[in-house]
């Protein structure tokens, strides 16, 4: 139906033309907020009105009496209606609806994909700091990165993913020191352990079973690999900073773990410390410094942030020499852009709104022509997590807080990752353990998966080859179930492109379980191996090209699509 939309829309785009030079931009259809209402729909004649000086009622009688005389309307268009102050109503007629199946037959895993637009993404995610396994929270944020990446790729992007950590500073410290006192046998509790919350060293003090793990293995003299790093432990429980580079990279190990259990990959994992190595932080400070955007004051440096929208200017370097913790922020930044990565996406918890108005105001500043809205972010909520009607908050692994692994362990992959996709990322969220391994339709994995094995089933049972139905007559489709369960597959292209544009992959969960309704209701109404050829082949396309619909958008989720359930 996509190619029937497309004619549908050049002839309306002719039409406005016709009405007033220039008008042809306003040849848009959209979906008519009521499925009675009609199948698409325009406000362009209400747009025309007010510049051409007519009423927009009457402009759309013109409008439509244009288009019913024109032969494309008649082939694929039974009626067109006006409503309202002026807008325009368009019902297809079923051989219109019916095209869909043909194009998802024959385009199959590329339907609603576009060709490459030359563009770049980079979209940079998780970004935890090595000092413990990947919570819930993580999670959410890897679910998130990895959609919409995959999201831009369905859209002609080329994307990549990367991954940015501290891999210094007193986080790490406290993980070094917690790990030497497990490695010389003492444990949380000990007198030596520091307990008091209000001792900076016990503030995040590491307790979790992990940093035992962690020490065993550095008196082993154990080595451990990560997709970034490989270090090899010299037992000896004195050596502070062996101690730190083991832990840091025995972490990220761990870490890669549970990205591997997520099916999640990065294309580059970046260092902080690097900034600080070669030069680029000073190198951003004395740039910003010789454009007249810093003064000195109480001791320390500002950046004049609110010159580019800031609440108030930010200090930049305190009086004890050592940076804030946006300048290296913005240089790393500044290493995107000049890498090339002109459309960039941060996906990170609200708790980082703050840093987004300072950031942004360091990269304006530095006069390498970035714009004020670089980069994009996305802000996510933390998660709550529920199991037997009680918040979990603990994990014997992590020592305070439950895991993402944890998770994937209790339920799946795929109930994670739909799960955590399935509300705006900025809107609380608690994940149901007990839900997400119920097998009902309370559970929307599990009713979205059941669609596709369903399909599947009934495939099998028919035993041909998909292949045989892209070609097949579909005139039988006319049952009011059939031609609403192909308006939706019509729509999917375009919800994709949108759900892109917006960040929003919550879109596609919302999509696909309404697919999921609209064909388990096609299924309840018609009997689909029936004894007529003609309306088993006919009904047989039709749930196959479903079926590869909903394929196509789990995959854009990172879930899979089982056959059998």
């Amino acid at each position: 139906m996509l190619s029937v939309k497309n004619q549908l829309l050049e002839a309306l785009a002719s039409s406005l033309e016709h009405l007033s030079p220039g008008a042809a931009v306003k040849a848009v259809f959209e979906s008519p907020k009521m499925a009675a209402h009609g199948d698409l729909a325009t406000a362009a004649a209400m747009q025309l009105a007010k510049p051409l000086k007519q009423n927009p009622r009457q402009l759309a009688e013109k409008l439509r009496t244009d288009l019913l005389a024109q032969p494309i309307y008649q082939k694929w268009v039974d009626s067109i209606e006006i409503a309202g102050p002026g807008f325009i109503n368009f019902r297809l007629k079923p051989e219109a609806k019916q095209q869909v199946v043909c194009e998802i037959l024959v385009q199959g895993d590329e339907y609603g994909v576009q060709a490459a637009n030359g563009q770049r993404l980079m979209v940079e995610f998780v970004s935890a700091n090595p000092t413990g396994p990947l919570h819930v929270g993580h999670g959410r944020q890897a679910a998130l990165g990895d959609a919409i990446c995959n999201l831009y790729q369905t859209q002609g992007w080329e994307v990549y993913r990367e991954f940015y950590y501290n891999d210094a500073g007193v986080q790490i410290n406290t993980l070094a020191t917690s790990t030497q006192l497990r490695a010389k046998g003492f444990k949380p509790g000990d007198d030596c352990w520091p307990t008091d919350e209000a001792n900076p060293l016990s503030k995040n003090f590491y307790n979790g079973d992990y940093i035992a793990d962690i020490a065993a293995d550095f008196r082993a003299c154990e080595t451990v690999r990560s997709d970034d790093r490989e270090y090899t432990a010299s037992g000896d429980v004195e050596a502070l900073d062996d101690i730190r580079q083991f832990a840091v990279a025995y972490l990220r190990h761990e870490q890669d773990l549970d990205l591997q259990a997520f099916a999640v990959h990065f294309d580059n994992y970046y260092l902080e410390s690097s900034l600080y190595q070669s030069g680029k932080v000073d190198a951003v400070v004395q740039r910003l410094h010789d454009a007249g955007k810093t003064y000195e004051k109480d001791g320390a440096l500002w950046l004049r942030s609110t010159d580019y929208g800031d609440d108030k200017d930010r200090v930049m370097r305190k009086g004890d020499g050592s940076y804030t913790y946006f300048v290296p922020d913005v240089a790393y930044h500044i290493t995107k852009w000049e890498r090339g990565f002109h459309k960039v996406v941060n996906i990170q918890g609200t708790d980082h709104h703050g840093t987004i108005a300072r950031v942004r105001a360091g990269l304006q500043a530095a006069g390498l022509g970035i714009p004020e809205g670089f980069p994009d972010y996305v802000l996510h909520t933390m998660v709550r997590v529920v199991r037997g009607g009680e918040e979990v908050k603990i994990s014997k692994r992590a020592g305070s807080y439950v895991t993402l692994r944890d998770l994937i362990e209790w339920t799946s992959k795929d109930a994670v990752r739909f799960f955590l996709l399935s509300r705006k990322p900025d809107t609380e969220y608690t994940f149901d353990v007990d839900l997400a391994v119920a097998k009902n339709n309370d559970n929307p994995v599990y009713y979205v998966q059941y669609a596709h094995a369903r399909i599947c089933s009934v495939l099998t049972a028919w035993g041909g080859a998909v292949t045989e139905l892209q070609h097949v007559d579909l005139a039988p489709l006319q049952s009011p179930q059939a031609l609403a369960l192909m308006l939706l597959l019509a729509k999917y292209p375009s919800m994709l492109a949108a759900a892109a544009v917006d960040f929003a992959p919550h879109d596609v969960t919302f999509y696909l379980r309404e697919l999921a309704a609209c064909y388990h209701s096609y299924y309840d109404a018609e009997r689909i191996l029936v004894d007529e050829e003609p309306i088993k082949l006919a009904r047989l396309a039709l749930v196959a090209a479903t079926a590869q619909v909903l394929r196509n958008g789990l995959a854009v989720l990172g879930v899979g699509a089982p056959q059998k359930m």
